[in-house]
């Protein structure tokens, strides 16, 4: 099955998709930026009753509890949804492949460095990494400076230098 520049197959067959799979490479081209508004995520029950068109959720799961939702607090906040937290989001607008092994890791564990909690959603084109919305500077300046830094030797799994 071929779609939208991406190949799969069904049963245990090899497959490809676009976007980089190096991890150096993808470090070196990063380029993050800071999502504009804030975000909350929050949990529906009852999806029908509760319109998502009108949520305009930027991300949804179907998980045990209910359908998580990633969507803006003032849509939180208008709908009467509880939450927990506020986020920043941040784009790494690198086209990682969804077969890349490591950037995950190594971004997440850049920020568990500095005690900054990274939820991160990997999506087709690039991957979103939600923080706290007061650590959200901090963690776009770290990201920033992993822009740019070629892959060498002492480049941990993780993403960092030894």
């Amino acid at each position: 099955m071929k779609l939208a520049g991406v190949s799969a197959s069904i049963g245990e067959e090899e497959h490809t998709l676009s976007g980089e799979t190096d991890l150096g490479k993808l470090l070196f081209e990063l380029d993050p930026i800071l999502l504009d508004g804030v975000y909350v995520f929050c949990t529906v029950t009852d999806p029908i009753s509760e319109s998502l068109s009108r949520l305009k959720p930027l991300a949804s799961f179907s998980e045990e509890e209910g359908l998580s939702l990633l969507i803006s607090q003032e849509q939180a906040h208008a709908a009467g949804l509880d939450y927990q937290g506020v986020f920043k989001g941040i784009t790494l607008r690198v086209h990682s492949s969804l077969d890349a092994v490591g950037l995950t890791a190594a971004v997440s564990s850049l920020l568990a460095d500095r005690g900054i909690p990274a939820n991160v959603i990997a999506a087709r084109y690039h991957d979103h990494v939600f923080v706290p919305q007061g650590k959200a500077s901090e963690a776009l300046e770290l990201l920033q400076a992993m822009v740019g830094h070629k892959s060498d030797p002492t480049l941990t799994h993780r993403g960092y230098s030894k």
